[in-house]
């Protein structure tokens, strides 16, 4: 089914690719929220892929398994084209501002998320200030639950690579994340993952 999925996406076939754009467009979309921290510039980043994934279709190998690696690769490229200018994450303040005014006035629900919101700003704000490439390694490999080689092929960049950036970026986070909101298991950092951005 996936081969056949890959074959019609190369061959340009709209139903196919309506179909792709139905499997992975959530994951785009996160994965763009956790590159940038800003809900509007991650819808951006789910438009400009799949475009751009429309025009690189001729390219998609039609043998292979998921095209979710690749696709989260051009979603990586088009965030640090977005980001150019501005390289600078928002705040997480503003992050945290953000998520309690979409709250409802409801007492348990409220507390329950401003304190994901608080965990989830904190662990962006350490997210963001690792080094892009680190950044773009963590966020394939631990949210996107992406293998080393899948990673690898989305980033364009070697096995061995992708394993010492992720392990320099789960080091700087181990150190900075304050210690109530820890939850490091195994090889995936789990802080604030369930708090994740839903619309």
């Amino acid at each position: 089914m996936t081969t056949d999925l890959r074959a019609l996406v190369r061959a340009g076939d709209r139903d196919a690719f309506a179909q792709l754009f139905d499997r992975y467009a959530r994951a785009v979309y996160n994965h763009g929220f956790r590159l940038t921290a800003d809900w509007a510039l991650a819808d951006d980043v789910v438009s400009a892929t799949f475009l751009q994934a429309w025009n690189l279709r001729g390219r998609v190998d039609p043998e292979g398994g998921s095209l979710r690696p690749w696709l989260l690769g051009i979603a990586t490229n088009i965030t640090r084209n977005l980001r150019r200018g501005d390289r600078r994450y928002r705040a997480a303040a503003l992050a945290c501002t953000r998520l309690e005014q979409v709250v409802p006035d409801h007492a348990g629900a409220t507390d329950s998320r401003i304190d994901d919101g608080r965990r989830l700003a904190a662990a962006m704000a350490i997210l963001a200030a690792l080094p892009r490439a680190d950044r773009e390694v963590f966020t394939l490999c631990v949210w996107e639950e992406l293998d080393y080689a899948s990673a690898a092929e989305a980033l364009g960049i070697p096995i061995g690579t992708v394993r010492s950036r992720l392990s320099r970026a789960r080091d700087k986070i181990r150190r900075e994340l304050p210690s109530p909101d820890r939850q490091v298991k195994g090889d995936h950092l789990t802080t604030a993952r369930h708090a994740e951005g839903t619309r």
